[in-house]
């Protein structure tokens, strides 16, 4: 291979490793500088579905605990000692459902709120609206009168499993907080 052959060979391979770098570089630059933003608003959101669902707390504290049933997924007591809030992951007919719940210090559930899930609409889909939530406010850890879905048997059944598991790390984070 000539010299002038080598250089028509090897120019095209230089220009589109230069322009890999400069973008891989800017694209780094550009997740550096966006990073610490989505971070906060993420935040942010998680204080806000946490005020929400106990809207007497001044403010909220992690706990780590350990015992926890599967589907929670973390725990924060109200800084005013109003209650406890749950995040809570429970298996449903179409995936995964993303819980939030906060029982009082009462003992008895005061708000859920659904953050995300796959269910079938029309069917799973339920137990993120009203009258399917609605049914736990006020409950203690017996969820007596509590009802699932027809039709989303599965769905309902593990959406009442995770607000049970969510009265099972309510008892631990009593007796940490003791």
């Amino acid at each position: 291979m000539k010299a002038e052959e080598r250089k028509e060979f090897f120019k095209p391979i230089v220009v589109l490793v230069t322009i890999c770098l400069v973008i891989s570089a800017a694209l780094a630059f550009t997740n550096n500088m966006t990073a610490p933003v989505i971070q906060a608003e993420k935040q942010a959101e998680a204080d806000a579905a946490r005020q929400e669902v106990l809207p007497e707390a001044d403010g909220f504290e992690e706990m780590t605990l350990t015992g926890l049933p599967e589907t929670v997924t973390a725990v924060y007591k109200a800084s005013n000692g109003v209650g406890y809030v749950f995040m809570l992951t429970a298996k449903g007919y179409g995936g995964d459902m993303e819980l939030i719940c906060a029982i009082g210090s009462d003992g008895k559930l005061v708000n859920c709120e659904t953050l995300s899930h796959s269910e079938t609409s029309g069917l799973g889909s339920k137990t993120a609206d009203e009258p399917f939530r609605s049914q736990f406010v006020g409950k203690d850890s017996s969820l007596d009168g509590v009802d699932t879905i027809s039709g989303a048997t599965i769905s309902s059944k593990a959406y009442i499993g995770a607000i049970r598991d969510a009265f099972t790390a309510y008892e631990l984070a009593k007796e940490a907080d003791a």
